[in-house]
């Protein structure tokens, strides 16, 4: 009888202790994972910092070393990326409204269960998700609308995201019954109305979802300008990126307080870092305004029941 009560006495205790074990291992794990995503940018930001001379000889661990604000001073006297900033301001800003409206326009109508065709369009969008023309048949379209080495070859070309137009069907679907269409009706609301003043008010979250997803993309998009653009005018800030991180290209001449080569070549690793502090502050700045939306936007219709 004893052995009885304590072997239930150990099955009572055993759960909570395995419990605290996987808890404890999980911690650990993830605070390590964190650790490995964050010491590169805290690094980055470090680096960006210090002095030249610190960065080269490999001083720069954790914390800045020779606090210096070199680095941002060329970034601030380089004229393309002023340019850069400009237009990439320019592609998220009107890019994403057109990616955001181009999709609920589509996810709207693939959501209404009376749609005739509906399995077939879905199908549609679906397939181009697994099967594309490839690179060349791209460029001789864009080529053909005679969008080369204009704006509209950043913006027009993967106008919509299927993948997103997607998530936004089934957000749709999910958090806005047919019962609040028919209602609206009946009050005489017509399908445009129905859309602009009940659908998209109640998408709100999906909408930061969208904004935030696309806006990402033009930020950092590089590929669509690289094959499209040769006007330096029009690049995106990630062009001139590439040109400094890659190549180590940049006017030298521009900068007339560096007078030897070890100056500019301690400039050239400052600027590296710099501009990468640059290029991707707007976006931390960003996200923590939209990830309460982000996360509600993405969960939600996930669960049934």
């Amino acid at each position: 009888m004893k052995s009885h009560k304590k072997t239930v006495t150990q099955n009572k205790v055993n759960p909570g202790i395995q419990d605290r074990i996987f808890y404890t291992v999980a911690t650990v794990i993830v605070a390590l994972l964190t650790l490995l995503v964050l010491y590169p940018i805290i690094y980055i930001v470090s680096a960006s910092f210090s002095s030249g001379n610190a960065v080269a000889q490999g001083k720069v661990w954790l914390w800045p070393v020779d606090f210096s604000l070199e680095g941002y001073k060329a970034v601030l006297r380089y004229k393309n990326v002023w340019i850069g900033y400009r237009n990439t301001l320019f592609y998220v800003i009107v890019g994403t409204f057109i990616n955001v409206s181009v999709t609920m326009l589509c996810a709207y109508p693939l959501a209404r269960k009376n749609l005739k065709g509906r399995s077939f369009f879905s199908f549609l969008f679906s397939f181009t998700m697994l099967f594309g023309g490839g690179m060349i048949p791209a460029y001789m379209l864009v080529k053909n609308l005679h969008m080369i080495n204009t704006i509209w070859a950043m913006l027009i070309p993967g106008a919509m995201s299927v993948y997103n137009m997607i998530v936004a069907r089934s957000f749709i679907q999910s958090n806005i019954p047919d019962e609040l269409l028919e209602a609206s009706k009946i009050d005489g609301c017509d399908d445009f109305r129905f859309f602009f003043q009940i659908v998209l008010p109640l998408s709100e979250a999906i909408l930061a979802v969208l904004a935030l997803w696309y806006a990402v993309g033009h930020w950092n998009a590089y590929f669509n300008a690289f094959l499209y653009l040769s006007d330096k005018e029009l690049y995106p800030l990630q062009i001139f990126l590439k040109d400094i991180l890659v190549n180590s290209q940049f006017d030298a001449n521009m900068i007339t307080d560096i007078e030897t080569a070890i100056q500019q070549q301690n400039l050239k690793m400052l600027l590296k870092y710099s501009l990468i502090v640059i290029s991707t502050a707007p976006l931390f700045v960003f996200y923590p305004f939209v990830q309460k939306h982000f996360v509600k936007g993405v969960m939600i219709g996930s669960v049934k029941g």
